[in-house]
Formats: structure tokens, C-alpha cells, sequence
């Protein structure tokens, strides 16, 4: 039955929501990473994206308390070149968090947005540039 749910409208992924104690420092970090526009929101929070579109709309809402701890669920972002992925995310406002994996099937380096939540820049098909 639940894999029934998304093919009669029941259910549907809509978007993924980021805490933030600056929702438009954060927000505007992942818009210009993304290349994503902000669509309609809420008073106070930033929606980049529209509800129509074919990806979900990344959500930033606004919280009191800092983040703690390692979150549990990140993002994985596609570049072409890992190298100036990493480059273009210390650019914007982001870091490096040391992690580096190097696998058959491409890189994987953890990265960190400028208030710490982690995501992955996933470099596919090549395990080293040169």
C-alpha cells in the first residue's frame, strides 16, 4: 500500500527544512551554491524554489537555539570538479570539515554551510582530480 501513496497523490516529497539562526545568511549560502531562486514564503523564513517545481524547495526557518551535534540527515551535492566545489563553498561563507572519501565510484567530501549543517560534495565517476 505505501508504495502506492506517491502514484495516487497521497503522498509527495515537497521540500526539505533547514533550522537557522540567520535564515538569510543561510538561505542565501544555498541559493547562490544551488543556483536556486527564493519562491514564496512565509513571514521570516526563505522557500528557494516554487511548489510546482520538479526538485523539492529547500525551506530555511527561523529558530532560537543553535545547532548541536552532527545532523542526521544532510544533503548531497553534485559537482564536476571537486576541487573548485570546495573552493566555491569557502567562497560563500561555508568550510571544510576535513572528511574526505575517496571511492571507486568518485570523492565525497563533507562540507559544513555557515552555520554548520553538513552536506556532502559528491564528485562522481573520478576518485582524484588531476
Amino acid at each position: 500500500m505505501a508504495e502506492d501513496a506517491g502514484r495516487n497523490g497521497a503522498a509527495r516529497w515537497v521540500g526539505v527544512t533547514i533550522d537557522c539562526l540567520d535564515v538569510e545568511r543561510v538561505a542565501g549560502f544555498w541559493s547562490k551554491l544551488l543556483d536556486r531562486s527564493p519562491g514564496p514564503s512565509r513571514p521570516g523564513w526563505v522557500y528557494l524554489g516554487h511548489p510546482e517545481d520538479a526538485l523539492p524547495r529547500l525551506v530555511f526557518q527561523p529558530v532560537t537555539e543553535p545547532k548541536q551535534g552532527k545532523v542526521r540527515l544532510h544533503l548531497d551535492v553534485a559537482v564536476d570538479n571537486i576541487d573548485r566545489g570546495i573552493a566555491t563553498v569557502v567562497e560563500l561563507g561555508g568550510r571544510c570539515t576535513g572528511e574526505r572519501y575517496d571511492y571507486a565510484e568518485g570523492v565525497v567530501v563533507v562540507m559544513a554551510d555557515p552555520e554548520g549543517h553538513e552536506f556532502c560534495l559528491v564528485q562522481y565517476g573520478r576518485q582524484q582530480d588531476g
